[in-house]
């Protein structure tokens, strides 16, 4: 059998060459191509993480019924230990040099494995269209402020060079996207922390420290939407970008950038989201409706082109790595195009969805709200069947098998995929998404469970992501250690034996 998808050819040196688009899709990386230490991995996750959409978080996550102190506590919690999670998992790059979903084949079965890398493809190409969406709002209402305009032709305008950046970043590939990263993380470090200094005259400390303290079943439901908007949205993607670092860099050094890299700008911006959000209960009204484009509206006029620009780079850097990442988990799935190709069927998918949003749909925040719950629940379980079979394991992958349903990895194994329907099942039945109406059947173990029900105390808890990440955790450490040590007890094939 030929190599799986994305053998398109391979560069002979390690050197970036971020004008050719990237030949490799999720074939192995090889050892000449293998370059920098893992503090390069900083800055593809920080510029990710740096937008000022993590302002908006403020709001989102006092709308749970809590204290600006709890909410303080809850947002670094959930942010660091989803990052840590990603870190944890992106060890597997760097040991297997191959993308995420694919590195997945040792514990799913090569075949198998499709059930996961279809939930990834869904996540990264629902978030990508989320970020593109934000872009086009926030820009419009940046320029109706100026008196530019900011109606559909805005809209169009926007939107168009939003996707051209986005599609242009995923179809290059890994260089480009290294270099566009650093770029970006430069100017949108700096036009924040501007951003910041201007709009704090906006904080009320008064007011921000007499807003009453929430129930734990509020903490709980703030804790697991702040990990599902952070962390748990990228764990599928985590390996994407240590794949390329040499064999010889060092495991903790690989979780601590990626954990620093991630965490460090979207635990500033959420406690400062969460003074001026504190500060303003018609803000936090508004961002509910435009999560960005309200932000603009603290601002003085001069700075609102900065505004945009800040606002603009800090989503495309994120989409970038969302359509470069949904491209990967296509091929995975088994499309026979190169790289490249995937990237432009997932970023004209993305352009779709943000055409209807923009320019159809209402009541954003909402949707949102639903659609990162929802797939946070089986991601969750995913997550934590990678993070017990990645522990488990005492040596590097054997890579050719990864691409072989005969090798050790199997064709499919059946476990793991039960392990996440199970967990998905009993996830969903243990949050709600009461105002998604396509959602409202969530929830149906509250009751039986003596949660309440779907309007009791625990409503809003989403207790279901956490349960989901516990199930496949305690399963796979529990029930596949024999099924892992059998799979290394075979010697390690050499990369170049692929087939």
């Amino acid at each position: 059998m030929a190599h799986a998808q994305g053998a398109e050819g391979s560069a002979s040196a390690a050197e970036a060459r971020p004008l050719q688009i990237e030949a490799n899709g999720i074939n192995v990386i090889s050892d000449a191509e293998r370059k920098g230490k893992p503090h390069d991995l900083f800055w593809p996750w920080f510029v990710a993480n740096v937008s000022v959409l993590g302002l908006s978080y403020g709001a989102f996550v006092l709308g749970f019924g809590i204290s600006f102190w709890q909410a303080v506590v809850v947002g670094v919690v959930g942010i660091v230990f989803s990052f840590l999670l990603c870190g944890f998992i992106a060890v597997a790059g760097k040991r297997g040099s191959a993308p995420t979903m694919v590195l997945g084949r040792a514990a799913f079965g090569v075949r198998g494995n499709k059930l996961p890398s279809l939930i990834s493809w869904l996540l990264t190409v629902g978030w990508e269209t989320v970020l593109v969406i934000l872009a086009t709002l926030a820009t419009a209402t940046v320029f109706e402020r100026l008196g530019w305009g900011g109606g559909t032709g805005t809209k169009v305008i926007a939107l168009i060079v939003v996707v051209a950046l986005t599609i242009f970043g995923g179809v290059m590939g890994f260089d480009l996207i290294m270099r566009m990263q650093t770029v970006i993380t430069i100017v949108t470090g700096a036009l924040t922390i501007v951003y910041c200094i201007l709009v704090a005259d906006h904080i009320h400390w008064h007011t921000v420290s007499a807003i009453h303290g929430g129930d734990a079943q509020a903490l709980i439901g703030a804790l697991v939407f702040v990990m599902t908007g952070f962390g748990l949205g990228w764990v599928n993607a985590a390996a994407d970008y240590s794949r390329y670092l040499p064999r010889r860099s060092s495991g903790a050094g690989v979780i601590g950038w990626t954990t620093f890299g991630s965490a460090i700008a979207p635990v500033f911006l959420i406690i400062f989201g969460l003074l001026l959000a504190g500060s303003s209960s018609s803000l936090s009204h508004a961002i509910g409706l435009d999560p960005i484009g309200a932000l603009a509206n603290l601002l003085p006029t001069w700075f609102l082109v900065p505004f945009v620009i800040v606002a603009v780079l800090g989503l495309v850097g994120g989409s970038v790595l969302d359509i470069y990442s949904s491209g990967l988990a296509l091929l995975t799935l088994g499309l026979r195009v190169p790289r490249f190709v995937a990237a432009l069927i997932d970023g004209t998918i993305m352009t779709l969805g943000a055409i209807y949003v923009v320019f159809v749909a209402h009541n954003f925040v909402v949707q949102f709200e639903g659609f990162l719950i929802t797939l946070g629940v089986p991601i969750a379980a995913w997550c934590g069947i990678m993070l017990a079979d990645i522990a488990l394991r005492r040596r590097d992958y054997a890579e050719a098998d990864l691409y072989n349903p005969r090798g050790r990895y199997g064709d499919i194994r059946w476990f793991p995929a039960g392990v996440i329907v199970v967990g998905t099942v009993i996830g969903w039945g243990l949050v709600t998404n009461t105002n998604a109406s396509w959602l409202t059947w969530q929830g149906y173990l509250l009751g039986p469970f003596g949660l309440g029900g779907k309007t009791g105390a625990w409503q809003y808890a989403n207790l279901g992501v956490l349960v989901a990440l516990v199930i496949g955790f305690v399963a796979t450490w529990a029930f596949s250690r024999s099924v892992v040590h059998a799979q290394e007890a075979a010697p390690l094939e050499p990369a170049a034996a692929q087939v």
